[in-house]
C-alpha cells in the first residue's frame, strides 16, 4: 500500500493547487481524478471553455463594428460552430495538459478512479478498469467541486433540456434558447449564443439579474444585454420545462400570479450550483456533510476529523476557482506549520460578458443592511479618451467608501476590461486604501484603469476631473 503525507481528492483549481503548494512545501503528495483528465469543472466543463466560447463569439460579433473603424469586410461572414466547439475543446486539453505537467514537474502521484473513504487515514480509489487500490494518508484534503443545479420537477434529457456542460458543446445554434436563472452562468452562455444569432430568454426569479451583485450592476448589465436583443422575464416562478418533440415549453408565473409560456428549442437549466460529494463515503471517515450536502469545516478548513480538509466549491462560501485555489494553498501551509489567511471579502467576483462586470467587497445594500455610512463615487466608461477610441462606452466604475475614514468598502464595475481592472480594487482594499489614496495615483493615460482613478476622485468630495 502507498503511503503519502497528502492525499487530495479531486484536480480542479483547489485541488491541484493545494497539491503543488503541498509539494513545494515537501510533503509526499497524492491527487485522486476519477476522470481521464485533470482540472476539474472550471478546466473542462466550466471557466476556461466558456470563456473560450465568449471570446469566438465576441470576435464574430464585433464584425458588425468592423465598419466603424473603417473595414470593409465583403462576401458572407459565416459561424462554423463545429470549428467553433473544436477550438474551445482544444483550448480546454491543452490546459487540461498543462495542470499534468505541473503534476508530474511537482513529482505529485496522479491517481484516476474515484476515491472514496476507507477510514480517516485511508482513501480506495475506483479505477475504470473495475480494479482498485487503497492509498494510506496521514492527511487529507477533499476538493471534490460541484455540479449544476436543478428545480425537483425538471428532467433534464441533456439534448433540449441541457446544463452548461452540455451547452459547451451544442451541434447547432439554437433558435431560441430559454434560460431558467439569470446568474452568471446562465448569462454568460447566454450572450454566446446571442451573439451567433440565436433568440435568447432569460427567467429569473429574483427581481434583477446576477442578484448577488450590486443591484447597480444588474441594472447596467439588464439595459446593455436588452439592447444587444436579449429577453428577460424576472420575478418570475418557473412552473414547469417539459420536453416537447424538437423543442421545450417553459411555463411561469409573473408577480401577478399570470401564467406566461415560451417556446424553444432548448432550454438551459441553469439555477446554481451544488456541492458534489456523491460517492465520497464520507461518512467511514466521520466527516460531517450539512443538510445542504456542504462538508462542514472550521475557520482553517479543517472538518471535524483533524487530519481531514475541505476546500472549494464543497465548503461554505462562493463556488469560485480563485476562492478554492486560495483555500488550496491555504490548507497545504497550515500543514506546514504556518498561519495563513484568506479575507473572503476580498475575493473579486466576475461576469465575463461583453461588457465585463467585476465587484469585490461590499455593495451598497449590504452596507445600508449593515447601517454603514459610506459615500459612493462614480464615473462613467463612456467619459474615458480609451473608451472613445475603442468603442467601448458602455459602463461605469463605482467606488463606496466609509463615510468618516474613507476607507475604500467595496468597488463596483461593468465594463471594458473589468475582469482585469478589479485586481487594482483588491490590491488597493487588501492594503487598507482610502479613496483619495487611489486618487493620489497615477494611471497610465489613455487607459481603461483611469475610470477607477475618476472614480476614486469622485467619493473624494466629488473631485472627477473628466466629467
Amino acid at each position: 500500500m502507498s503511503s503519502f503525507d497528502v492525499v487530495i481528492i479531486g484536480s480542479g483549481p483547489g485541488g491541484y493547487v493545494s497539491a503543488i503548494r503541498c509539494a513545494q512545501l515537501g510533503f509526499k503528495t497524492a491527487i485522486i481524478e476519477k476522470y481521464s483528465t485533470l482540472g476539474g469543472t472550471c478546466l473542462n466543463v466550466g471557466c476556461i471553455p466558456s470563456k473560450a466560447l465568449l471570446a469566438s463569439s465576441h470576435h464574430y460579433s464585433e464584425i458588425a463594428h468592423f465598419a466603424d473603424h473603417g473595414i470593409e469586410v465583403s462576401g458572407e461572414v459565416k459561424v462554423n460552430l463545429e470549428k467553433m466547439i473544436a477550438r474551445k475543446q482544444a483550448v480546454v486539453d491543452q490546459t487540461s495538459g498543462g495542470v499534468k505537467f505541473l503534476m508530474d514537474k511537482n513529482k505529485i502521484t496522479v491517481l484516476e478512479g474515484l476515491g472514496s473513504f476507507v477510514d480517516a487515514t485511508h482513501v480506495a480509489v475506483a479505477k475504470a478498469d473495475g480494479t482498485s487500490e487503497t492509498v494510506e494518508a496521514k492527511n487529507i484534503i477533499i476538493a471534490t467541486g460541484s455540479k449544476p443545479s436543478s428545480l425537483p420537477f425538471i428532467k433534464i434529457d441533456k439534448e433540449r433540456i441541457i446544463t452548461s456542460t452540455e451547452a459547451l458543446k451544442l451541434k447547432e445554434v439554437p433558435k431560441h434558447l430559454v434560460i431558467i436563472g439569470g446568474g452568471v452562468i446562465g448569462i454568460e452562455l447566454g450572450q454566446v449564443y446571442l451573439r451567433l444569432g440565436a433568440q435568447v430568454s432569460v427567467v429569473e426569479y429574483l427581481d434583477r439579474i446576477i442578484p448577488g451583485m450590486d443591484a447597480s450592476l444588474s441594472k447596467e448589465l439588464t439595459k446593455v444585454l436588452k439592447k444587444q436583443g436579449m429577453k428577460f422575464y424576472v420575478s418570475h416562478k418557473v412552473k414547469s420545462v417539459e420536453r416537447n418533440g424538437e423543442g421545450v415549453v417553459v411555463q411561469a408565473e409573473n408577480a401577478k400570479g399570470e401564467t406566461i409560456t415560451l417556446q424553444g428549442d432548448y432550454s438551459l437549466i441553469s439555477v446554481g450550483r451544488r456541492p458534489y460529494t456523491d460517492g465520497l463515503n464520507a461518512d467511514k471517515a466521520g466527516v460531517k456533510i450539512s443538510d445542504r450536502g456542504m462538508v462542514e469545516v472550521n475557520d482553517h478548513l479543517q472538518t471535524n476529523i483533524p487530519n481531514i480538509y475541505a476546500i472549494g466549491d464543497v465548503v461554505r462560501g462562493a463556488m469560485l476557482a480563485h476562492k478554492a485555489e486560495e483555500e488550496g494553498a491555504m490548507v497545504a501551509e497550515i500543514l506546514a506549520g504556518q498561519k495563513p489567511h484568506i479575507d473572503y471579502n476580498l475575493i473579486p467576483g466576475v461576469v465575463y460578458t461583453w461588457p465585463e462586470v467585476a465587484a469585490v467587497g461590499q455593495t451598497e445594500e449590504q452596507l445600508k443592511a449593515a447601517g454603514v455610512d459610506f459615500k459612493s463615487g462614480s464615473f462613467p466608461f463612456k467619459a474615458l479618451g480609451r473608451a472613445r477610441a475603442g468603442g467601448d462606452l458602455d459602463g461605469f466604475v463605482k467606488i463606496l467608501a466609509d463615510a468618516k475614514t474613507d476607507e475604500v468598502l467595496g468597488v463596483h464595475m461593468i465594463g471594458a476590461r473589468c475582469a482585469d481592472l478589479i485586481a487594482e480594487a483588491v490590491t488597493a482594499m487588501e492594503f487598507k486604501a482610502s479613496a483619495e489614496d487611489i486618487s493620489r495615483m497615477s494611471h497610465a493615460h489613455p487607459t481603461f484603469a483611469e475610470a477607477i482613478k475618476e472614480a476614486a476622485l469622485a467619493a473624494t468630495e466629488n473631485r472627477a476631473l473628466h466629467v
